[in-house]
């Protein structure tokens, strides 16, 4: 059993969490991975209120376990989606791209744990300092909205830093990098790419098919010049984005791009001009599995690996484990 903090401090029998996808991780997707013993996320994204209010309902109908929404704090509705996780009794909120200072302490009574995604480690220690329950630190190699640091090289650092637990994301996939991850000190997993996967995961089929199809290269970084850049799937769209930096277009002209991109390939389809937001372990993302399929799998590779590992200190670890 791979027991941390993070298990007792959500509830959850693996800690294992599935990333926010915005126009993806719906109430479908997050129940299947609560039951499977991880903890599922609905992602508010830019969806209004009532959106978000309907995807809860129906998520409590299909699970008993504990689940999370994910709260985008660039949002326009950002301000009465914090206000529906309260009324709706969200036990977890996990946020990203921005900083939940202001909606802690409402969120702290109302007895929400609270899980920001991080980038550096100023933002972590400032984070901590304001109470939050746990740090997910994001490297580069994730899908969508991401940093500059790599995973390798920011989750020591943040576990040096803070003293909450620290859940790592970005460029896990499997059971080996949850081992390593677990190496450098962090108590649980975050995995967004490899539940596009998933049975249950309601993308669009073509997207789906672009991930299982992908090799190593298939991604790269857009829009860094506007401040937010995005990893996606290289496409015709993608290649626009490159036309725009070597013309060194206004931070508008990206936008204007970006517009609706992600719903254009998440909901209709559209892989060529649509934004396939999607980590650099894509290439390893080879199957469809049901959610059930996919922890277990973490599971079971990450004892391999640990087994593995142990091999190397311990020639005799096998015969050590038999007495």
């Amino acid at each position: 059993m791979l027991n941390t903090r993070i298990n007792n401090i959500l509830n959850i029998k693996y800690p294992i969490i599935q990333g926010g996808m915005a126009w993806i991780s719906e109430s479908s997707l997050a129940a299947s991975v609560s039951n499977a013993g991880g903890l599922g996320v609905i992602a508010a994204g830019n969806a209004p209120p009532d959106w978000l209010r309907e995807e809860i309902t129906k998520i409590k109908k299909l699970t008993n376990k504990p689940f999370g929404v994910n709260i985008m704090l660039m949002s326009p509705y950002a301000e009465e989606i914090s206000n529906v996780v309260i009324e709706e009794n969200v036990p977890i909120v996990i946020t990203g791209a921005g900083n939940p200072g202001k909606y802690l302490t409402k969120w702290k009574e109302n007895n929400i744990i609270v899980m920001p995604v991080v980038p550096t480690v100023t933002l972590a220690i400032r984070l901590e300092r304001l109470g939050v329950d746990a740090i997910i630190c994001e490297g580069t190699e994730a899908g969508g909205h991401v940093g500059e640091l790599t995973t390798m090289a920011l989750v020591p650092q943040v576990v040096d830093a803070v003293n909450v637990p620290v859940i790592s994301a970005g460029g896990i996939a499997d059971g080996r990098g949850l081992t390593a991850v677990l190496c450098l000190g962090a108590e649980g997993v975050q995995i967004g790419t490899r539940f596009l996967s998933a049975k249950e995961c309601n993308v669009h089929e073509n997207y789906k098919k672009k991930i299982i199809n992908s090799k190593d290269t298939d991604t790269m970084v857009t829009g860094r010049k506007t401040g937010h850049p995005v990893r996606v799937m290289k496409n015709k769209l993608s290649r626009k984005y490159k036309e725009l930096d070597k013309l060194n277009a206004p931070v508008e002209d990206y936008e204007k791009l970006g517009q609706g991109a992600l719903y254009k390939a998440a909901i209709q389809g559209d892989i060529d001009y649509g934004s396939v937001m999607a980590g650099q372990i894509a290439g390893l993302v080879k199957k469809e599995q049901s959610s059930k399929e996919i922890i277990e799998d973490l599971i079971k590779d990450t004892e391999n690996s640990t087994s593995n590992l142990l091999r190397l200190f311990n020639p005799n670890y096998k015969e050590a484990c038999n007495e």
